[in-house]
């Protein structure tokens, strides 16, 4: 079984910065895709920034710009830098990890922003 431990969430004023971590327990060199998504109240969960094979990266339209995905592929670990966090940010922001037709997630990690 796969587990991915998120952190870096908080509440943080808008305009501000979060970094968020998930570490995997298992090697991401063999994933199909890895990435963050997100879930506002009453909303569905949404894609924000995944990783996918061919190192190809996608992006919320919605986060372009602001928001990067990266990977320490030694530390099993994938990042997300916030910056110029907006209100409409807030969430609870899930860990996404993909092996072949296998979908893990992690427990997430609210983010809140604040006007």
């Amino acid at each position: 079984q796969v587990q991915l431990v998120e952190s870096g969430g908080g509440l943080v004023q808008a305009g501000g910065s979060l970094r968020l971590s998930c570490a995997a327990s298992r090697t991401l060199f063999t994933s199909t895709a890895m990435g963050w998504y997100r879930q506002a109240p009453g909303k569905q969960r949404e894609l924000v920034a995944l990783f996918t094979s061919g190192d190809r990266t996608n992006y919320a339209d919605s986060v372009k710009g602001r928001f990067t995905l990266s990977r320490d592929n030694a530390k099993n670990t994938v990042y997300l830098q916030m910056n110029s966090l907006k209100p409409e940010d807030t969430a609870r922001y899930y860990c996404q990890l993909r092996v072949l037709d296998q979908t893990y997630w992690g427990q997430g990690t609210q983010v809140t922003v604040s006007s």
